[in-house]
């Protein structure tokens, strides 16, 4: 007797069955109102008038890109002190993450990162049938030694986002150095970084000086952040030949546009933006993080962070769902996780002067303060 489904059909692995579609940060309100975007950590200053000017150029849709992106590499290479041979450009950074995870893991392998981490691990472990697997955090942060304590004989990739979305926490680099040492030298650590434009420039080579002395070390940047570029789909990463290779087995051909080339490679040129954007959001994420400081009594308190963005605690009397109405009610929108086991906190992209402003006073209002 021959068994049959009812409605054949193709039918995924199991672990793809696993994956849910990712889920963007909102831009209405429950009413279809447009909202002034915080939710998805994107540049309040936009994008460099030299990238804007790139862009303005147009280009012959029917040529297909350099599918290696050699000028880019080139420039990202002047830029950072780095060999272009050990750079590899991709759709976004997240494209190029995918490729390490596959490259290195599978069914019956584990992909481990800090518990509260960037909501894309979760699904590249899946991807490839491999299991993620989530280290206790510390106090939000990552811990090296909690990370560490994770690491089995199953363990094929270890994912760092530094600084960390959806905290903003920052690991030093000699804390990082320390998680790489303590590894296996057949496990690989991605350092991804990237918020990394934001943080103290003393610190910004740290992960790419760590990849070129190891073989197990690849570090990850975007033009998502800083330099504005979000809707260009740019990123890269760097690491020993052996790694660049996999990538390069792996990733798309032609996968940066001609577009997205000409304006990272444009964006590269004008520094004084990056300076600009991160002098910006040191500023406007004291003043919100003060503002958070001052609302205490109310239960609401704010992680440390490094990147653009703060994670904002709401454990008193107010909760995250009646922040995010008010900050809807305000006009803007933020980023509600319980997804991630955050049901009491709203992440706040660090806006413009004149939003924090009003996102202050929404928040104030909201405790039962002056605005």
């Amino acid at each position: 007797m021959t068994i049959t489904r009812p409605q054949p059909k193709p039918w995924p692995k199991p672990w793809i069955e696993q994956i849910r579609a990712y889920v963007p940060g909102k831009s209405k309100s429950a009413s279809g109102q447009p909202l002034t975007k915080l939710s998805a950590n994107e540049n309040p200053l936009g994008s460099s008038p030299a990238a804007r000017a790139a862009l303005a150029e147009g280009h012959n849709p029917a040529d297909y890109p350099d599918p290696d992106a050699r000028a880019l590499r080139e420039a990202i290479a002047a830029v950072h002190g780095l060999d272009p041979a050990g750079i590899v450009c991709g759709t976004g950074s997240g494209e190029l993450l995918h490729c390490a995870v596959q490259a290195l893991a599978g069914p019956g392998d584990e992909v481990l990162a800090s518990r509260y981490s960037f909501s894309l691990y979760p699904l590249l472990a899946h991807k490839v049938g491999a299991t993620p697997v989530f280290a206790e955090d510390d106090g939000y942060a990552a811990s090296v030694d909690n990370l560490l304590a994770a690491v089995t004989p199953q363990t094929r990739v270890v994912l760092l986002d530094n600084p960390n979305n959806p905290v903003g926490s920052f690991l030093p680099p000699s804390e990082v150095a320390r998680l790489h040492a303590a590894l296996p030298s057949d496990v690989l650590l991605v350092v991804d970084e990237a918020y990394g434009e934001y943080v103290d420039p003393a610190h910004q080579h740290a992960a790419f000086e760590l990849a070129a002395r190891h073989d197990n070390v690849l570090v990850s940047r975007t033009f998502s952040k800083a330099y504005g570029l979000a809707s260009e789909r740019v990123g890269w990463v760097t690491g020993s030949p052996h790694l660049i290779d996999l990538v390069n087995r792996l990733r798309g051909a032609f996968n940066v546009s001609v577009s997205g080339q000409k304006a990272a490679l444009a964006a590269l040129g004008d520094q004084d933006f990056v300076t600009a954007s991160r002098t910006h959001n040191t500023a406007e994420r004291a003043r919100l993080a003060e503002a958070i400081a001052a609302l205490g009594n109310h239960g609401v308190s704010a992680s440390p962070s490094e990147a653009n963005f703060l994670l904002v605690h709401f454990d008193g009397e107010v909760t995250a769902a009646q922040a995010l109405d008010a900050l809807s009610d305000a006009g803007y929108a933020v980023r509600h996780l319980p997804s991630q086991g955050l049901p009491n906190a709203l992440r706040i992209t660090i806006g413009k002067s004149d939003d924090m402003t009003r996102v202050i006073a929404a928040l104030r209002t909201l405790c039962g303060e002056a605005a």
